[in-house]
């Protein structure tokens, strides 16, 4: 899975907690983080601590070590729920049972969560005593409830926001089944072993005075989970900046959250995090403070008190008080005076620094917008004050840190590892990978870029079992045109992985304008 991540592959479902439970008792520094799916754990390296070729090694002899978990010593959750879904009936007649039979077989199972994934504390459900195969509805709904409960293939499964899906739903829950500011944020984490507890729909009608469920707080719904970055922040007066426009879409990014995949959170982050760490360090900030990432630009921002500002990333006009000013340089930033960042001409992302870094609300380690799961503050809109905090490292630099020019938006040149389901695959279609020129399509966001081209013709048909995923994956859904994953993307999915862009090319993918050509080439092998 790359440079910086590996699939250690099970021979059934259950036997992938088992391996994770292995992987985890002996996990050693620089394992960032341990996904477990449906018939694999992800693996992934920070290789400034620990070279990918020794963390293979330990987790090859920490697979020989798995032992089975015994009841005793895996938590339980008794999770209420009314089975009031809206497909409980049609479930019931597809199946061939009556509905009360499926409430009965559903409640009186002993489920455990295998994984998790789709969306943070989303836990697909498995159990010995659930018989049925459920297909999922072929139209999906473009909004589920938070709280619906459903039925998909073998699982079954809760959702804790309002989300789009196909799962077929029987039933609501009150739990609140992720909680960013608890110490297990997932109420559902691999593992866990789970019992339903049939309560009338009443007793999950959840009003806002609703008390404590299962061990916590009523679920909220996620605006109430994602703050307005105005709500939170510096108190202190003046030590902020005021939002006049916010352009296409601006968020508060630093490098992001890592080490919550297992719960089904991204990293998220700053896309092109080589941008604004050079633009913290132009103001004298740690380069993983929190700034602004400026999509396609439009932002007007004014200074609540004197602050010190850099621009980096995508090019386009640059004005501080009514004087244009070049990016890549620090600028005294007097309080009154607005900042505009124009139209981009070049590149997708600019980031602002602020001297001392941006504050918000702080979620799972991270100040990082994560528009996908709904975590960290909300994306930044006209009127909203954001905090400026005082954590600057060093006195701002006399010259610029590295050199600096217009990102290559026309044409750009991604390296390529090779994907743990390239065999998926006809040797023609890696050949085409290569030798085709992609184009961006419109269908680009945080989350992922849809590349327009040839087809790229699989050898195995049907859908893969949920494996675990990173930045940089190259999904290849049936269409045969692939997606490149980014910081706010899935952590596990469902469609194989021919290839993954490299974390040095990474960068350059936030930078890629709809229209941008790609070109692939492999990338040298490590030393």
């Amino acid at each position: 899975m790359g440079e910086r991540a590996f699939l250690l592959e099970a021979a059934a479902l259950d036997e992938v907690l088992p391996l994770h439970a292995a992987l985890a008792a002996s996990r050693p520094d620089g394992v960032v983080d341990l996904v477990p799916a449906a018939r694999t754990v992800l693996v992934r390296v920070d290789p400034r601590v620990l070279a990918v070729s020794a963390a293979r090694s330990w987790a090859l002899a920490a697979a020989t070590t798995t032992t089975a978990e015994t009841d005793a010593a895996t938590p339980r959750i008794d999770l209420d729920i009314a089975y009031d879904g809206a497909d409980l009936a049609d479930t019931a007649r597809l199946l061939g049972v009556a509905v009360d039979e499926l409430v009965r077989r559903h409640a009186e199972a002993d489920w455990r969560v295998a994984f998790t994934g789709f969306a943070p504390g989303f836990g697909y459900l498995v159990s010995d005593d659930w018989p049925f195969d459920v297909p999922r509805l072929a139209s999906p709904r473009t909004r589920v409830p938070a709280g619906s409960v459903g039925l998909a293939g073998v699982f079954s499964g809760a959702y804790p926001r309002d989300t789009p899906g196909g799962w077929r739903l029987i039933g609501t829950t009150a739990a609140r089944l992720f909680d960013p500011d608890a110490a297990s944020p997932a109420l559902l984490a691999p593992g866990t072993r789970v019992r339903f507890r049939t309560v009338s729909p009443a007793a999950v009608a959840l009003p806002s005075s609703s008390p404590v469920a299962n061990g916590r707080p009523e679920r909220q719904s996620a605006t109430d989970e994602q703050v307005a970055v105005e709500d939170v922040g510096a108190e202190a007066a003046g030590r902020s900046i005021r939002v006049v426009e916010s352009g296409l879409l601006t968020t508060v990014q630093d490098l992001g959250r890592e080490g919550a995949g297992s719960v089904g959170v991204a990293v998220s982050g700053a896309l092109d995090r080589g941008a604004l760490r050079t633009a913290n360090r132009l103001v004298g900030n740690p380069e993983g403070a929190a700034g602004l990432e400026v999509t396609m630009g439009g932002l007007r921002a004014v200074a609540g008190a004197d602050h010190w500002v850099a621009v980096t990333g995508a090019w386009g006009t640059v004005r501080l008080d009514g004087r244009e000013v070049d990016p890549y340089q620090a600028h005294a930033w007097p309080a009154g005076a607005e900042l505009h960042l124009d139209w981009f001409a070049h590149g997708a992302r600019g980031y602002v620094a602020v001297r001392g870094g941006l504050d918000a609300r702080v979620a799972l380690g991270s100040r990082a917008t994560d528009l996908l799961a709904g975590l960290g503050p909300a994306a930044v809109r006209a009127g909203d004050v954001v905090g400026v905090r005082d954590d600057a490292a060093v006195p701002i630099p006399v010259a610029p840190p590295s050199a600096w020019g217009a990102p290559h938006d026309d044409e750009l040149e991604l390296e390529l590892a090779p994907g743990p389901r390239a065999d998926w695959f006809a040797p023609a279609a890696l050949a085409t990978l290569y030798d085709a020129v992609w184009t961006v399509s419109n269908d680009a966001d945080r989350v992922g870029v849809r590349l327009d081209g040839p087809e790229l013709t699989r050898l195995r048909t049907g859908e893969l079992a949920s494996e675990g995923m990173v930045p940089g994956a190259l999904q290849v859904p049936p269409r045969g045109r692939p997606t490149i994953l980014l910081a706010d993307g899935p952590v596990t999915g469902g469609y194989p992985v021919i290839a993954v862009v490299t974390d040095e090319s990474l960068d350059l993918v936030a930078q890629a304008r709809p229209g941008t050509r790609i070109r692939f080439r492999h990338a040298r092998p490590a030393g």
